[in-house]
């Protein structure tokens, strides 16, 4: 199967209106949604793969992207969203929550599952890496908003493996619509900090991570652009 999604714009203007930038992430989560294979006619094997693979990516490296986020920002209304956000994550646990759904799915990830991913993963730890947070936390918002649509794909894989186990899918299925629009607000606050607007590729880092979603989906690399921009 070959999925073709389109580039993302390279540049936009510093400050970025609010909706234009909500109406980029929200295409980018569109495509992807609109790409999901259909359950039903997957092998059990490749259900399992989608699980362990979304498994191998968020377990350990979400709260790092996170923290990671919190580091680069420097308004404390921005500083404020993103400590609440990673709060909630420690406070109740959410990767023991994961852990928990992957191992009643029988999913859970084998190094051949973390070797499909590993080269996407360490780009998007290379991006992160730099700490720009007008590029982190679009990318972050578009991370949630796509596991926020995500989750009942993800229960629908999990129970057709025959599990029950939906905790983590039912609590991350409402609690990331506030998650990403918080994001959104600290973005903005992050703009007014910004004194000397210029040229940034503020999608950079929702494309580097939607290049690794795509891999958790489509493990042989059935991901091209449309050119469309």
């Amino acid at each position: 199967m070959t999925t073709k999604f389109r580039t993302l714009a390279d540049q936009l203007p510093t400050p970025v209106s609010l909706p234009t930038l909500r109406e980029q992430i929200e295409d980018a989560i569109n495509e992807l949604i609109s790409s999901l294979p259909e359950p039903a006619r997957m092998s059990a094997e490749g259900r399992r793969g989608i699980i362990a693979r979304y498994t191998a990516v968020l377990e350990g490296n979400f709260i790092y992207w996170m923290t990671a986020t919190y580091l680069s920002v420097r308004s404390l209304e921005a500083h404020k969203i993103i400590e609440d956000n990673l709060r909630e994550e420690v406070r109740d646990n959410h990767p023991g929550m994961l852990r928990r759904f992957a191992v009643a799915a029988h999913a859970s990830p084998t190094d051949a599952d973390r070797h499909v991913i590993d080269r996407h993963l360490q780009d998007v730890r290379m991006f992160v890496a730099r700490l720009r947070s007008l590029q982190i936390i679009p990318m972050m918002a578009f991370f949630e908003g796509f596991i926020q649509r995500f989750m009942p794909y993800l229960a629908n894989l999990a129970a057709m493996q025959g599990s029950t186990e939906m905790e983590y899918t039912d609590v991350h299925g409402v609690v990331d619509i506030a998650h990403t629009q918080g994001l959104l607000e600290a973005f903005a606050a992050e703009t007014e900090l910004t004194e000397h607007p210029m040229p940034l590729r503020v999608l950079e880092g929702v494309e580097v991570l939607r290049n690794l979603i795509a891999i958790v989906i489509f493990p042989n690399g059935a991901l091209q652009r449309s050119g469309v921009a």
